[in-house]
């Protein structure tokens, strides 16, 4: 079963977002080179227990924390600069620990064991929801709560609520609707603007490829980013009604929708000749690598699909300027509109104690939001944050549409599901979307095999 409020959300129309969110990228990519020198400090005093936003923290000197999240590399790096500015507040050691992408697998462990991380960041909602129920999880505390209403819309904070409880803070989030290309790949094979629609960007890639370009970078060694793929035909496509029930497992895979959406795709992932090292290259491409093969190398790929976060690798790992080198569109309209799917990650509280719950007041924050998108590679949904902290301005344009749509989004529909099904390497969706990308003629069958692993993992929540 599917929250209330997670379910009046996902019904609005997706044609708001859509529209804010291509004209924020024209705004964004018109004449910006996006700028690096932005400073990482939120202009809080360091050490202090109060900060100029009046948000007080309480002393926790000799206190140790351990903090969970999927995180690493660029990633990682920017999310520990936070919890820097926490540590010089409230004396507190903090510990960071990697999860892997197994993120539910890895808590679970721990918390059976009886060594829980204090707090963990949760990327799918479908995990909040099962955690919750079997009582892993601790309920925001006063001043958490107070910090979450203040500077969040109603969307945000209902995601992080199940059965009349708050539990978690979005304090990190991701526009998933998003192409990255490399300009210099563009122009070389001529091309002056990019595609509005998922038939100009096939012909696209193909002029790419005629050109001596690898068309398109996948990342299918991590099973997500396929998901996402699905996620913005399907959105596009079947429209915003059957997204919700297809999220919900209202209906089946079997539905002709899902036949619909992955004929699409087979279209981009049945041509070896417009992806970066073929179907089999794409299989053993992770998430990082896809993104550096774009901008970087002798024979760059022209084009990755990803959400906002790719700025953190091409910052990092790359010497590609966003807004010169490397430029965004919206992902392109398979049905009448371009899809608008989010994501993010909820930080909740598996301990009790002052220190989870000071460290989830202080995410929720204005001042933790300024610190962490000023680094670069990620958007906030706080609605209350100087956005002009932001490091670069395409980051920047991205999180003023997401923070004007308001409540006007789908969210990722695998986040959605249960864990087994939509959130674990190696099984589920993951694994059925590999196997398609592997054999993309194979659409009747992926769409039993990914009925039949819905099935299973809805049924036992």
């Amino acid at each position: 079963m599917r929250s209330t409020c997670s379910r009046i959300r996902t019904r609005r129309a997706a044609k708001p977002a859509a529209a804010l969110l291509a004209a924020a990228l024209a705004l964004a990519l018109t004449g910006c080179g996006g700028s690096d020198d932005k400073d990482d400090n939120s202009g809080a005093s360091s050490g202090s227990s109060e900060s100029s936003s009046g948000l007080k923290l309480p002393k926790l000197n000799g206190q140790t924390l351990e903090v969970a999240a999927v995180w690493t590399g660029p990633e990682q790096d920017n999310f520990l600069k936070v919890l820097d500015e926490f540590k010089k507040r409230t004396g507190a050691k903090v510990d960071f620990v990697p999860t892997g992408n197994n993120t539910s697998t890895f808590l679970g462990t721990k918390i059976e064991g009886g060594q829980p991380p204090d707090v963990a960041f949760l990327p799918q909602v479908g995990v909040l929801h099962q955690f919750a129920d079997k009582g892993w999880l601790k309920p925001l505390g006063a001043d958490a709560q107070a910090q979450l209403e203040k500077n969040f819309s109603k969307g945000w904070v209902d995601l992080g609520a199940w059965k009349g409880k708050q539990y978690g803070i979005y304090a990190k989030a991701a526009n998933k609707s998003l192409v990255w290309y490399n300009t210099a790949a563009f122009e070389a094979a001529g091309i002056t603007g990019t595609p509005k629609t998922w038939k100009d960007f096939l012909s696209t890639a193909q002029t790419l490829s005629d050109a001596g370009s690898p068309a398109v970078s996948i990342g299918g060694a991590d099973g997500w980013t396929l998901t996402d793929w699905f996620e913005n035909v399907y959105l596009s496509q079947a429209g915003p009604e059957k997204y919700d029930q297809l999220a919900a497992h209202e209906i089946k895979w079997t539905d002709p929708s899902v036949k619909d959406a992955l004929t699409t795709l087979a279209q981009l992932w049945g041509k070896d000749d417009l992806i970066a090292g073929g179907r089999k290259g794409a299989l053993n491409t992770e998430f990082p690598k896809s993104v550096t093969q774009t901008f970087s190398g002798d024979t760059p790929a022209a084009m990755v699909y990803e959400g906002d976060f790719v700025t953190a690798n091409i910052n990092a790992d790359t010497k590609a300027k966003l807004g010169t080198d490397a430029k965004v569109f919206p992902f392109p309209a398979v049905g009448s509109e371009s899809p608008v799917v989010s994501g993010g990650d909820v930080a909740v509280a598996l301990k009790d104690g002052a220190g989870a719950q000071a460290l989830l007041t202080f995410l929720a924050s204005t001042d933790a939001a300024e610190i962490w998108t000023a680094q670069g590679g990620v958007i906030s949904p706080n609605k209350a944050m100087d956005r002009d902290k932001y490091k670069d301005a395409v980051t920047k344009q991205i999180a003023d549409a997401l923070i004007a749509a308001g409540d006007n989004f789908r969210f990722d529909m695998s986040d959605q599901a249960p864990a087994a099904f939509g959130g674990t390497q190696g099984v589920g969706e993951w694994k059925d979307l590999q196997d398609f990308l592997r054999n993309p003629s194979d659409v009747a069958g992926t769409q039993k095999k990914l009925e039949s692993d819905a099935a299973k993992a809805y049924a036992t929540g």
